[in-house]
């Protein structure tokens, strides 16, 4: 049996066990707590800490306690500065609100302060993106596959004494002390039979001789039986294992962000908030995964982080040109074989005339055939564009494979963020 003890040191006037305790207990009231700071955070302060406050009543737990009437003992800690008898003075103000305190009295209702405590980086996103995933991920082939794992693969030989199998290797020396000391064992049986029947019968001078003989006989072949050594290196078996390279599930994200002149400043700020939320997203989740940051306005360009969410470049409105270049890239970097594809795109659907019926060819017949899921946020506080309405078409025919969501305000982002990548549930689409 094995024995883990964890002598990590808590830190200064907190204990770590009762923190993960609280955390897991009122997890309901916190990560309601962090969906409400997001909304009000700058992309600078997306992925810090914050301050939560809960509401008292909820952090309140069930106690024993003595009914009300019957005869009842109660013991009450007793203190260093007063005994019975003592009398002091009334607090300065008097009684019944009239203190000096600086809030608003009242005399009616009653209640408790809201509680508030901290939570690092680590905790808030583990809150901000708990039950969020890629949808539909699955595993690809093994080709360039840089994952290994160590596996079991029966016994061998020869290795090092840490990988030394005990039970295996006594079998086999059990194994051989058989096969080579069988023959003797039936051989001194049957000479204890002929040993046993003439000492049966009447003793004669012949017979004394073939009972010696046999005596000696059978000493020689015990003695050359215990010469078999109990356990030899041939005996010694050892847990043989193997690297075996594993599935790899190698993901892509294409961000695609409208950065034309229809776009306002504040719905530029909704779009970038989305992607970086998605961006922290697939850092903190997935270790091998690569995005593709593609900006557009007449004409579509791939571009860095830095450029994606910092450059001021901006343009008339045309979508297919990003779509173009995606499917570019897609079919020229990412085979379907080795990659799962996704796609986030985000605009205010404004788009030019005619040009959204080239976007629902490119989608049908380019993109949606190579991609995972597709994921289309339109940025508006006012009427659905000519967008929206195209794509609607396509995600009736792709229900699972195709979402599409609405942003009035900042307010929306996290909650879209979260229906677009919720986990899915066994059997449902």
């Amino acid at each position: 049996m094995s024995y883990i003890i964890d002598r990590r040191l808590n830190g200064k006037k907190k204990s770590t066990v009762n923190r993960q305790r609280f955390l897991r207990r009122y997890k309901k009231q916190i990560k309601r707590a962090v969906e409400d700071a997001i909304k009000n955070r700058s992309i600078q302060d997306m992925d810090r800490g914050s301050e939560i406050t809960i509401p008292r009543k909820d952090t309140s737990e069930p106690f024993f306690h003595h009914g009300a009437g019957g005869q009842q003992t109660r013991i009450y800690p007793g203190n260093k500065e007063f005994t019975t008898g003592d009398e002091f003075d009334r607090p300065q103000g008097g009684g019944g609100g009239g203190g000096s305190g600086q809030g608003q009295a009242s005399n009616q209702g009653g209640g408790e302060d809201d509680f508030t405590f901290t939570i690092d980086q680590e905790e808030f996103l583990d809150f901000m993106f708990e039950d969020l995933e890629l949808p539909y991920l699955v595993k690809k082939q093994l080709k360039d596959s840089k994952q290994f794992e160590l596996r079991r693969a029966g016994f061998t030989q020869t290795g090092s004494p840490d990988k030394l199998n005990v039970v295996r290797s006594l079998r086999a020396a059990h194994a051989r002390r058989i096969a080579l000391g069988g023959s003797h064992k039936a051989e001194v049986r049957e000479l204890r039979k002929q040993l046993w029947a003439l000492e049966s019968e009447a003793p004669s001078d012949e017979s004394k001789l073939q009972i010696e003989a046999l005596k000696e006989q059978i000493k020689t072949l015990t003695q050359n039986q215990k010469k078999i050594p109990f356990i030899d290196d041939f005996d010694l078996r050892f847990n043989n294992t193997v690297r075996v390279p594993t599935p790899s599930s190698k993901a892509v994200m294409f961000c695609l962000m409208d950065v034309s002149g229809s776009m306002t400043q504040t719905i530029k700020e909704i779009a970038k908030r989305f992607f970086i939320l998605l961006y922290m997203f697939l850092n903190r989740n997935y270790k091998h995964i690569e995005v593709v940051f593609i900006r557009h306005h007449t004409h579509a360009k791939e571009v860095d982080e830095q450029e994606f969410f910092y450059s001021r470049e901006t343009g008339g409105t045309i979508v297919s040109s990003a779509l173009e270049l995606a499917a570019e890239v897609l079919e020229e970097r990412y085979p379907n074989n080795d990659w799962n594809v996704y796609v986030a795109q985000a605009s205010d659907g404004d788009n030019w005339e005619g040009d959204s019926q080239r976007c629902s060819e490119l989608l049908i017949k380019r993109i949606l055939p190579l991609v995972q899921y597709y994921a289309y946020v339109e940025i508006t506080n006012g009427p659905h564009q000519n967008l929206w309405d195209e794509y609607e078409a396509i995600h009736e025919r792709f229900r699972d494979q195709f979402a599409m969501q609405h942003i009035e305000d900042v307010s929306d982002i996290y909650p879209v963020f979260r229906k677009l990548f919720e986990r899915k549930t066994e059997g449902a689409a």
